[in-house]
């Protein structure tokens, strides 16, 4: 089942969030089961809402590929993650990529 993964990170900057992308390169490597990533700042912290084609795929992308990123970028603490069936999931027309 989908599901919809929100993080709050508090303490994260965009300077190791882009550090950790660069160094797990997700957006050109996209991790089996991810199909939405959208991150933002506010409040001194990340805030991230993805979409996972299961909490098992996310699973595996964090203990593979997110963690050690994580760790190589200095990221301290541990963020809150909650998940969330998916109930529908709309794509505008004509919007792809990363940007």
């Amino acid at each position: 089942m989908a599901v919809v993964m929100s993080m709050l990170w508090a303490g994260v900057t965009p300077a190791q969030y882009n550090a950790v992308r660069d160094r797990v390169r997700w957006e050109e490597l996209a991790p089996a089961g991810g199909s939405i990533h959208v991150a933002w700042f506010e409040d001194g912290a990340l805030h991230v809402t993805d979409v996972w084609e299961s909490e098992a795929h996310f699973g595996r992308f964090l203990e593979e590929e997110l963690t050690p990123g994580v760790q190589e970028a200095g990221i301290q603490g541990q963020p809150e993650v909650r998940f969330s069936p998916l109930h529908r999931r709309f794509v505008a027309p004509g919007v792809t990529g990363a940007a």
